[in-house]
């Protein structure tokens, strides 16, 4: 890709973090999902790491390998023409001068965005020390200027989705957390997890910049979120469950119905 063309695409998608209407991310897992959505009209797209794996035959946690996720990535910005931001999940990288070269494959696929975890994937590992965390942000941050790409850093807080601590506590440390990130030099926050309104809104009043919402699952509206102050609305992977479920619904029809009803309504 153009190298003007991804920088105009990286400033557009980090502009759409600061203005009006909120920022909708539906999570993409492959070219033809992505051109879908972009085709609907949405501004940007996300990937979902657990979608990518899923489509590929894996299980969610990095058990693909960086190759396999950026070879997804490519094709995913070869057709399309909105800005596209890459689940990198850890960083698929044991170091930070390991997930910098993920962070290079992926930016040079087309990316202008991505979204990376504060936890580690070995397993009974939770949290990472939040000064390697800032440190890895810093060097990201750097990477982008060296880059000349402005690419958009969402540095998630995987405080409440693996219920760190105390419940009483968790909320004090996604917030320092998430303030200490933003000061690294991410661009937005993606504190993950369902949360209660009143949860939202706090965590909008105490982290000084733009907060992803995982939405999806509940009752909660786009509109609701929006009058929370959430800046940025993800999908994760319920768009591809919702996809799969349909699929599952119409085979379901043809084996046990003979019918093709399902498979063409909508169409």
């Amino acid at each position: 890709m153009d190298t003007g063309i991804q920088r105009e695409r990286a400033l557009r998608f980090r502009a759409l973090h600061h203005q009006a209407p909120m920022l909708v991310l539906p999570n993409v897992w492959d070219a033809a999902s992505a051109q879908v959505i972009e085709q609907v009209g949405f501004q940007a797209i996300a990937t979902t790491s657990s979608g990518v794996a899923a489509a590929l035959g894996y299980e969610d946690g990095q058990h693909i390998t960086r190759e396999m996720l950026v070879e997804v990535l490519a094709r995913i910005t070869r057709v399309v023409n909105c800005p596209v931001t890459a689940d990198i999940e850890a960083g698929f990288g044991n170091s930070i001068a390991e997930v910098l070269q993920t962070v290079r494959a992926v930016i040079a696929t087309g990316v202008v965005g991505i979204n990376i975890e504060d936890s580690r994937k070995q397993p009974g590992s939770g949290l990472v020390d939040i000064s390697y965390q800032v440190e890895l942000l810093a060097a990201l941050r750097e990477l982008a200027a060296e880059l000349d790409i402005p690419f958009v850093i969402n540095a998630r807080v995987d405080v409440f989705l693996l219920k760190i601590g105390e419940p009483e506590s968790r909320f004090e440390q996604a917030v320092q957390r998430a303030n200490a990130y933003l000061q690294a030099g991410a661009d937005c926050v993606y504190p993950i997890a369902h949360l209660e309104h009143d949860t939202i809104a706090r965590l909008v009043e105490a982290i000084h910049g733009p907060i992803n919402i995982m939405a999806g699952c509940s009752g909660t509206t786009l509109a609701e979120f929006e009058r929370l102050g959430v800046a940025r609305v993800s999908l994760a992977g319920s768009l591809m469950r919702s996809m799969l479920a349909h699929v599952r619904a119409v085979a379901v029809d043809i084996l046990e119905h003979g019918s093709f009803e399902k498979l063409n309504a909508g169409l």
